[in-house]
């Protein structure tokens, strides 16, 4: 056998996903897995505890793996952050709702409530400065402006909230896929294949990833980011 196809087979038998702990930066069109279905590696945590201990230790385990899958309890507001910074990508992430709702978030008329938190800069903390989009009952793809970051939308400097323009939310328990594209300035968010909010120049297009612990139960089977470039 040749040199030269010696390596097509090593390539071949490479894994598509690339770990995000790989020290090398991956390539556009390569996939790389944030939760890796075992354990929270490449993942911090920090959860706002109501007897001020330290943020990022986690006795409740508020989020942890079961089977495979994420599961965010939601019964201490929180954060989990990728360590790394990431720009110019696609993530995909499939979540469903589970059943529990803790207070001040508990009453029956109350919607489930997270997150997905896009260019994280700055300190941790309860709610690092971002741009989010809302993983929210009946409201999957809202954009939240966090800490004083802003987007353009339809030509107006959004500073807080912008609603989605459409509703592509499964109903409650079943699993959803939600993308976001971030492209330099330009968020675009699909959920279960339709494109529910769009914006321009936003103030941060770079930073860190992060999954929120809001009050309701929610799980995770899937966090994968694909780079749009280098």
């Amino acid at each position: 056998m040749t040199r030269h196809c010696v390596w097509l087979l090593f390539g071949l038998l490479l894994p598509f996903g690339t770990d995000v702990g790989a020290g090398e930066e991956p390539s556009p069109g390569a996939t790389v897995v944030l939760f890796n279905g075992k354990n929270l590696s490449g993942w911090t945590t920090f959860i706002r505890h109501a007897d001020k201990t330290s943020p990022n230790l986690d006795p409740k385990g508020v989020f942890r793996v079961e089977d495979g899958v994420l599961h965010v309890s939601g019964e201490e507001f929180g954060a989990l952050t990728t360590e790394k910074e990431f720009a110019n990508y696609r993530l995909v992430v499939e979540f469903k709702w589970g059943v529990k709702k803790w207070p001040p978030r508990d009453k029956p008329g109350t919607p489930r409530d997270s997150g997905i938190l896009l260019h994280c800069v700055g300190p941790d903390k309860v709610w690092t400065k971002s741009i989010e989009c809302q993983i929210q009952e009946h409201d999957c793809g809202d954009f939240w402006l966090v800490d004083g970051t802003t987007i353009e939308v339809d030509g107006e400097v959004v500073p807080r909230y912008k609603k989605k323009k459409r509703d592509a939310e499964k109903p409650t328990g079943e699993w959803n896929t939600v993308e976001c594209i971030c492209d330099a300035g330009k968020i675009t968010n699909i959920v279960n294949g339709v494109v529910v909010n769009e914006g321009v120049r936003a103030s941060v297009t770079k930073g860190r990833i992060l999954l929120q612990s809001e009050g309701a139960e929610v799980y995770y089977r899937k966090v994968e980011l694909t780079p749009l470039r280098k």
